[in-house]
């Protein structure tokens, strides 16, 4: 099994500065290795066709929801494998949060929390050998320790303690699955942030759990 994870919107809780009203975290979940590589040619022919076909100086080297057309997102999605992958995600509404989770220290423990929450989510079904868990590269080297040791024991409490697990974090524009989990995080986020589910409507199916947190 692969997973990758991706987030949206911000943990910023500074009234003066403009902050997002919600955060997302979301994970796309692989069955296999096979599935794995398919969502990567279909970044891949996404970007080759319909980003980088003109002629340009610079080409782009990452599909990120931002930025990205709906046109370009429909095409990307009609090019993903039509099983073996699926996605949970949780939405917090940050005006709801704890005080004490408002802070630097609150904030880590409110991100590993969420994590663990969605995780939790995702069925075993059968045997896993191994997992192997992907996150955009955002957190420093202490963060990182604190994080994969968390999720780490709620995996391996999830699917067995025979189970091998491996956590990496990279940065995105090096993996083409966290470019697609920043695609759908990103729709699933503008739905609570603006109420705009254009981009959810397409892979609504593909959503097995869609958790609210603090209500939203």
């Amino acid at each position: 099994m692969f997973i990758f994870l991706d987030e949206s919107g911000d943990l910023g809780f500074d009234p003066n500065k403009k902050n997002s009203l919600y955060f997302t975290i979301t994970l796309l979940v692989c069955e296999d290795k096979s599935t794995q590589d398919q969502i990567k040619k279909a970044v891949k022919r996404t970007l080759d066709k319909k980003i980088n076909h003109k002629a340009k100086k610079r080409r782009v080297q990452e599909l990120k929801g931002t930025g990205t057309s709906p046109e370009v997102k429909k095409y990307f999605y009609e090019k993903m494998p039509h099983n073996g992958w699926s996605i949970y995600s949780i939405t917090v509404t940050k005006a709801n949060v704890y005080q004490e989770l408002s802070t630097a220290t609150g904030k880590k423990k409110l991100y590993n929390y969420l994590t663990k929450k969605i995780v939790a989510k995702i069925p075993c079904n059968g045997n896993i050998n191994s997992i192997n868990f992907v996150v955009d590269k955002c957190k420093n080297k202490s963060e990182r320790a604190d994080f994969d040791q968390y999720i780490k024991s709620q995996l391996q409490q999830q699917f067995g303690s025979e189970t091998k697990i491996s956590i990496h974090h990279e940065i995105s524009q090096n993996d083409s699955c966290l470019q697609a989990v920043d695609l759908f995080c990103w729709g699933l986020q503008r739905k609570a942030e603006k109420q705009d589910s254009q981009w959810l409507d397409c892979f609504q199916q593909q959503v097995k759990a869609n958790l609210e947190y603090f209500g939203y």
